[in-house]
């Protein structure tokens, strides 16, 4: 066995062993690691930029101690001498590997950067913002009436407005007198006035008529992606969506390898603060740029995440949410100065809203979605299903709404797949396999055509097909299912067994070839069976939870189901019901929602009523807690089967025939097609 040291990437899991002095950029390259160098390893262009991590990581088995990469050199002192390294950054071709080393490449470095596929859903709000634009005329200073600026500001707002009293912080008021002395004594107030308020606050302040609106941010901090919507506060309009990957998944991909983290290195929480805040805080820049706007102006953000998240973003232990009885610091929601969490790329003196979260694994994601879908306002029963790294689940109508949790893992993501990747350019996102040719064919990212069709190779020419993406490998193994390459059980056959050379040997077990580019230099891309079972595992915890709440509501179907998030977005209802992914419905009764989270928080953040109403809404939800229900384990287990070991599934039966086939060999006592043979006496 070697004893080089261990070198695991992060996001992409991609690990292996190198002799001491190897190039962290060479480590890459040889595992195939999207990390960008465009000049070649001379240390020139910066691209390679890499963050080490260090501490004990139990999900990869290793434990990361100082010295772990080689001490900076001199092209990495010059470089952040001339042009800066952010702290902890160091340069892939110049740092070398001399311990076991855990290295996060971060988005700016990877050549495929990541799209974070959570666009804003189009919806009417009624817009009651908790932030609002005044234009006053104030009274100039007068020595026979010795009163403060800020007091005649308050004056003006109480005569011209009916606005009783405002405060102000001291930030204000130190540009209170410049504003109003340049404006000639007409200027613009912003004003912000909670749904808990008594009194508004002064939060900007402009000379003369201010019409260059107000902004707020809606982010939905999601375990593997924050993603953030830029609103107009006036009309509901997003100026712009944009998002990144959350640079925790270093520290661990799932929330439970990060409360782990937490509890196995000292200050573990507050590193995962910092990186997490600091990412808000580049996103904000990033997305005020694509808007086209003042970052100032951005005067209101309305956060919505689960609880690990919201432990994390505020800066407290979440050591507690990893263990019976997963309690809270708090469930309430949660009004806070932007500067007090650390986000200074806003206004000043923009407030922070935080959802309630429901329970200790039930967060504010959930609640989010609540208010978008509003589940305990439907006559019919209606399954609400978010996916994410973590699931969360809503059953309701207008009797009752329950909500559970469901540790789905990172695989519906693309992540712990062999040729997986985020969704980015040049990744499979969609694909089809002919039943009787068992060839397939398939769509990338950035491109229209498919593979099959005339101008493809053009169409993809800057991108190349670079591996599969989590909407990608959920229908390549739902198509596999269909197609007889895969049996109930998960099993890949043989080339034998399916009649298709592109079914091969890898191991004690078999792979589908989807793209082999290798005679050019590019990749192999397969769906191996280690994909399959990443994938069954998903899928059963996410089956798991939903039969749990049908369970607790007595019922065997539902009437409907709304697939939310990133992942009702782009993927076909029938592949997720091939799959077994949600229990049987009729497919035109399955419909998505897009990022209903993201909805909830612009919904939140445009009105201020609907604040209050979520608050009274979660107050009302019964939560399901699947980490300690005995039945969720049997559940589990018979939803392990494509689509199911137990559950007949009549809807799909009615839509699609699938094969009735079995590659358990048991010895090799089997032909082609699963047929069992018998023994000879």
């Amino acid at each position: 066995m070697s004893t080089d040291p261990l070198v695991v990437f992060t996001p992409s899991g991609k690990r292996g062993r190198f002799p001491v002095g190897t190039p962290v950029l060479t480590a890459a390259r040889q595992l195939g690691v999207d990390l960008d160098s465009v000049c070649g390893g001379r240390g020139i262009c910066s691209k390679c930029q890499v963050t080490p991590s260090y501490g004990e990581f139990s999900k990869h088995g290793v434990t990361v101690r100082e010295g772990a990469l080689s001490e900076w050199n001199k092209v990495e002192a010059r470089y952040d001498e001339k042009r800066g390294l952010k702290p902890g950054r160091r340069l892939g071709c110049q740092a070398t590997v001399q311990g076991d080393v855990v290295i996060d490449v971060p988005p700016e470095s990877q050549v495929h950067r990541q799209v974070v596929r959570k666009a804003a859903t189009a919806r009417t709000i009624v817009m009651d913002p908790a932030t609002r634009l005044y234009f006053i005329e104030v009274d100039e200073p007068d020595m026979h009436e010795p009163t403060g600026d800020l007091e005649r500001v308050a004056r003006a707002l109480r005569e011209q407005w009916e606005i009783e009293a405002v405060t102000a912080d001291l930030s204000l008021m130190a540009k209170l007198q410049p504003t109003l002395r340049k404006g000639k004594w007409q200027v613009t107030v912003a004003l912000y006035k909670g749904h808990k308020d008594t009194t508004p606050r002064i939060v900007e302040i402009w000379p003369g008529l201010h019409e260059s609106g107000l902004f707020g941010l809606a982010i939905d901090l999601g375990s593997t992606t924050i993603a953030a919507h830029l609103t107009n506060l006036d009309t509901g309009e997003v100026i712009a969506s944009s998002g990144l990957m959350n640079p925790q998944i270093r520290f661990g991909e799932d929330l439970m390898s990060r409360v782990s983290y937490a509890m196995m290195n000292p200050g573990g929480d507050a590193e995962m603060t910092r990186a997490v805040r600091d990412a808000i805080n580049d996103l904000t820049r990033v997305i005020a740029d694509e808007g086209g706007i003042d970052p100032a102006l951005i005067v209101e953000t309305v956060f919505v995440c689960n609880p690990v998240m919201h432990h994390l973003l505020l800066g407290l232990d979440p050591v507690e949410l990893g263990q019976a009885p997963f309690a809270l610091a708090t469930s309430e929601s949660l009004t806070l100065p932007a500067r007090e969490m650390g986000l200074d790329a806003m206004n000043p003196r923009a407030q922070v809203y935080i959802l309630p979260c429901i329970a200790g694994h039930v967060g504010a994601d959930c609640a989010a979605v609540a208010l978008s879908e509003e589940p305990g306002k439907s006559e019919d029963l209606v399954l609400v299903v978010d996916v994410g790294t973590n699931a969360e689940i809503l059953l309701g109508n207008t009797t009752r709404v329950l909500a559970c949790s469901s540790p789905t893992g990172p695989a519906f993501e693309g992540a712990q797949i062999s040729s997986g990747q985020r969704a980015a350019p040049g990744a499979i996102e969609r694909i089809e396999i002919d039943p009787v040719t068992k060839e397939p064919r398939f769509r990338v990212i950035g491109a229209e055509k498919w593979s099959d069709e005339e101008g493809f190779a053009e169409e993809i020419a800057t991108t190349g097909i670079t591996g599969i993406c989590g909407s990608g490998i959920i229908e390549a193994v739902a198509e596999m299912r269909m197609a007889g390459l895969l049996d109930e059980s998960g099993l890949i056959g043989s080339a034998e067994q399916t009649g298709t050379a592109r079914c091969i040997p890898e191991g004690r077990t078999h792979s589908y070839l989807v793209h082999d580019a290798t005679a050019d230099g590019g990749p192999k891309i397969t769906v191996t069976q280690g994909d399959i079972r990443a994938i069954q595992l998903a899928k059963s915890a996410l089956y798991a939870g939903a039969r749990l709440l049908m369970d607790e509501m007595k019922v065997d179907k539902v009437d409907r189901v709304v697939l939310a998030g990133a992942f009702g977005a782009h993927i076909s209802t029938r592949h997720a019901m091939v799959l077994g992914m949600i229990p049987d419905a009729p497919l035109d009764k399955v419909t998505s929602a897009g990022n209903a989270a993201g909805t909830g928080a612009r919904i939140a953040l445009c009105n201020i009523g609907a604040r209050a109403e979520i608050e009274r809404v979660v107050r009302q939800i019964t939560k399901v807690e699947t980490a300690i229900e005995p039945k969720f384990q049997e559940h589990f287990v018979a939803a392990n089967a494509i689509p199911h070991k137990t559950d007949p599934f009549p809807e799909l039966a009615k839509v699609v025939t699938l094969p009735h086939v079995s590659f358990n060999t048991g010895g090799g006592d089997e032909d082609r097609g699963g047929r069992r043979r018998r023994r000879r006496a």
